[in-house]
């Protein structure tokens, strides 16, 4: 399984845009292949944060969807980004 968290820093003024720009993306990973979850949502703290959490089944999964990554329109919106992936080795249930 591989993970991709972490958030990135948007303009407090331009994050719900933002967020409503990404929707079409988290429609298309749900249904994407080896996608496990797919969630990009705003912070309940920071206003210009926005925090990322991805689980696939695979490597390949993940760089089959990814493809050129954010669109120019979303990239532009960036201001600064903290994101990791992860590959895991065990799961251990909390539920």
């Amino acid at each position: 399984m591989v993970i991709v968290a972490g958030h990135i820093v948007v303009d407090p003024h331009r994050r719900e845009r933002y967020l409503a720009d990404c929707e079409s993306v988290v429609e298309l990973a749900r249904r994407a292949p080896g996608c496990l979850d797919f969630a990009i949502g705003a912070d309940l703290v920071d206003a210009g944060r926005v925090n990322i959490l991805e689980r696939w089944e695979s490597r390949a999964a993940v760089e089959a969807f990814r493809g050129s990554g954010p669109d120019d329109t979303q990239q532009d919106a960036i201001l600064a980004a903290s994101v990791t992936e992860y590959d895991v080795a065990d799961l251990r249930s909390l539920t």
